[in-house]
C-alpha cells in the first residue's frame, strides 16, 4: 500500500462519522489530524504539522517524503512549513471517536485491511 493507493480509499472511509465538517461535495474537510494518524499506523513515518489560518493542518512524512492525503479540501495550495508534530496532536483535531470510526471505516474498505494493521 502507498500514499497513492490510500487516496480513493480514503475518500470512501471518511463520513460525517470521521469529522463534523465532512461535506460530500468536500470530503477530506477536516480530516487532517484522524487521516495522519491512520496514514501512520499504515504506512510508518512522521506527522507534521503547518498552520493555516488559526488551525494546525496535519500530514505525513514517509521514506523523506511529504504526503498530504487531505490537501484536496484546501481551494488553494498550502505553504507547508513542514513543523514536528506528534499523535497526540493530531488526535486533538478530531476526537478519539473519529479515528476510531475512520479505522473501523478503513477496514471496511481496503482489501488488504487484515494486514495493514491490528483491529
Amino acid at each position: 500500500m502507498t500514499p497513492y493507493d490510500m487516496r480513493p480509499l480514503l475518500r470512501q472511509a471518511w463520513s460525517a462519522g470521521t469529522s463534523t465538517l465532512w461535506r460530500p461535495e468536500n470530503p477530506a474537510l477536516g480530516q487532517c489530524g484522524v487521516t495522519a494518524l491512520l496514514v501512520q499506523d499504515l504506512l510508518g513515518g512522521e506527522i507534521l504539522k503547518t498552520r493555516i489560518g488559526d488551525a494546525w493542518h496535519f500530514y505525513n512524512r514517509i521514506a523523506g517524503q511529504r504526503q498530504d492525503l487531505t490537501d484536496s479540501q484546501f481551494s488553494v495550495p498550502v505553504h507547508y512549513d513542514d513543523l514536528p508534530g506528534s499523535r497526540d496532536e493530531a488526535l486533538a483535531d478530531g476526537t478519539p471517536a473519529q479515528y476510531a470510526a475512520l479505522r473501523a471505516a478503513w477496514h471496511r474498505v481496503s482489501p488488504h485491511a487484515s494486514t495493514e494493521m491490528p483491529r
